[in-house]
């Protein structure tokens, strides 16, 4: 229950909190944009199966892969991208969160 509370807390109430405390001009406008990263799990589509509860997703799907990290945080960098970026990295934190519950309940180390 921890694991998926603590799961689904990043993904949908954190990014209500990001909205609201730091885009208080448009928290709305703001808010539809960081939860719409969680689109980006599109590419779950492409494996077998689609959902496995005790699968990491991070490395393994093509947009939760390292490289991918890397560009959303140079989204940081730029005014226009930077919401993005933030959506996007909050979301890969909410699966890094679920990979350490995974590994742990297998006794191993990420």
């Amino acid at each position: 229950m921890l694991r998926l509370s603590l799961h689904y807390g990043i993904h949908f109430i954190l990014p209500i909190a990001v909205a609201f405390l730091f885009y208080k001009d448009r928290p709305g406008r703001a808010l539809l944009i960081l939860l719409s990263a969680i689109l980006i799990d599109i590419d779950h589509l492409f494996a077998s199966p689609i959902f496995d509860p005790n699968r990491c997703s991070m490395d393994f799907h093509p947009l939760h892969t390292y490289w991918a990290m890397g560009i959303y945080t140079v989204f940081l960098f730029f005014n226009p991208t930077r919401i993005w970026g933030v959506g996007l990295l909050l979301h890969m934190l909410a699966d890094w969160t679920d990979c350490l519950f995974i590994f742990q309940g297998a006794g191993m180390t990420p």
